[in-house]
């Protein structure tokens, strides 16, 4: 296990490090992604399909993650550095002190993620979701409902983006997922599969999801939040609405994905 001492902030083996925000506004990573954070740290390394490049830790996080260092491959590097030192290269106080970089490799698209796999479990469908706390808490609560994979369209954020790894508490490592292609692609592409879709929408005329019965292969289709799924999208799918109180329709996406997959979890076990 190599671990390298690092002083000077412009080390070119620290370049992926570098002006992280910056980095992420613009995915300037390079097929590259990066975590923070001891539970993310431990997700890359003992549950991730990723390969890891590199970990990059505070001087005082190195003993007290002793235990968890032992699960890097050898290979790998971790840089060490004064927090002062991670914080000029971060860009910002990285009050966590622990950092690794991984590479993304091949993101299949929809279609091809169906063909090499149909779960039996239900998918996640993610369509125009471009904020990155719900698209983690999609990953999250995909996970904890026991989902078999998670699609999303071109128009939304990238899960392995820096935040999202963080809300979906590393689900977003582990849980398989395909991206690209228009939502109407996806929703395409699962019901070639033989997928059932629930397009979920607070739309009066949306059958009370309780009201169905849970196909053998069920994908719940999500939109972003205010404009909901699209026209084309819902006439597509079955529409399917979560019965609330009267004069109130609309709660958070992640939560009404956390209700439909809970749901239909509670009735297959």
């Amino acid at each position: 296990m190599p671990v390298l001492h690092v002083s000077d902030p412009a080390d070119p083996r620290l370049a992926a490090y570098t002006s992280i925000r910056e980095k992420d506004l613009t995915s300037g990573h390079g097929g590259r992604f990066i975590v923070e954070g001891k539970v993310t740290l431990e997700t890359l390394l003992t549950r991730s399909r990723f390969a890891v490049e590199s970990l990059f830790l505070a001087e005082s996080r190195q003993a007290p993650l002793a235990g968890l260092l032992e699960k890097v491959p050898a290979d790998v590097p971790i840089y060490t550095a004064p927090q002062e030192v991670i914080d000029q290269v971060a860009g910002f106080p990285m009050h966590r002190g622990v950092l690794a970089c991984g590479l993304k490799g091949d993101i299949p698209q929809p279609g091809e993620f169906l063909a090499a796999r149909s779960p039996a479990s239900p998918l996640l469908l993610l369509s125009d979701i471009s904020n990155h706390d719900n698209t983690g808490a999609c990953f999250r609560n995909a996970a904890a409902f026991g989902a078999g994979g998670v699609l999303l369209d071109e128009r939304c954020c990238d899960p392995l983006y820096r935040k999202a790894i963080r809300v979906s508490s590393g689900a977003s490592l582990f849980l398989p997922y395909a991206q690209g292609g228009t939502g109407v692609d996806m929703v395409n592409a699962v019901l070639n599969a033989g997928y059932t879709v629930w397009a979920m929408t607070p739309r009066a005329e949306a059958a009370p999801m309780q009201s169905l019965p849970v196909p053998d292969k069920l994908a719940i289709l999500l939109g972003a939040e205010g404009p909901g799924l699209p026209d084309a999208l819902i006439a597509a799918a079955t529409p399917v609405r979560i019965p609330m109180s009267a004069g109130f329709d609309s709660i958070n996406v992640a939560t009404a994905g956390a209700i439909a997959l809970a749901h239909v979890f509670g009735r297959k076990s």
